[in-house]
Formats: structure tokens, C-alpha cells, sequence
């Protein structure tokens, strides 16, 4: 398994599927009712969001949580 941090690989995830939709940070901060630095801090890795936050993001990426998380393979840090 990859030592990357679950909370950076989580970021990456967001992100990767943020890019695959065409949005900005800000848009998507805008859908899940987030702030947009906030959005950037979780694509980093350095935030810890919680479940209701997750919640929100996976709405406004429009895909489910189970989706999110797994879409990517977080479990292996990559996609695909």
C-alpha cells in the first residue's frame, strides 16, 4: 500500500474528478456551498474534511462518495 497521507490521496481524488468536469476550484466550492481556499486546502491534503463535507463534495462533483473514493483506487494513490 502507498504511504501518501489518506487526506492527500482524498485531494487528489477531488481534484482529479474537478479537472475531469472542466470547473475551477471557485465553481466547485460555489455547488458544495464551500469556501473556495477551503476546496484548495482539501486538494492538498492539508485538511481533514468532514463526512458532511465529503457529502457535499460528492454532490457537487456528481458522483456518489463510495464513487469518489473508489474511482480513483485511494487505497493505491492512483488512478487506474
Amino acid at each position: 500500500m502507498d504511504n501518501t497521507d489518506i487526506k492527500q490521496r482524498f485531494g487528489l481524488a477531488v481534484k482529479q474528478r474537478r479537472r475531469e468536469l472542466g470547473i475551477s476550484q471557485e465553481e466547485l466550492s460555489f455547488r458544495a456551498g464551500l469556501h473556495r481556499t477551503y476546496i484548495s486546502d482539501i486538494e492538498r491534503g492539508s485538511r481533514n474534511p468532514s463526512l458532511e463535507n465529503i457529502d457535499k463534495l460528492a454532490k457537487a462533483l456528481e458522483i456518489s462518495i463510495s464513487a469518489l473514493f473508489a474511482h480513483y483506487d485511494i487505497e493505491r494513490g492512483d488512478n487506474g
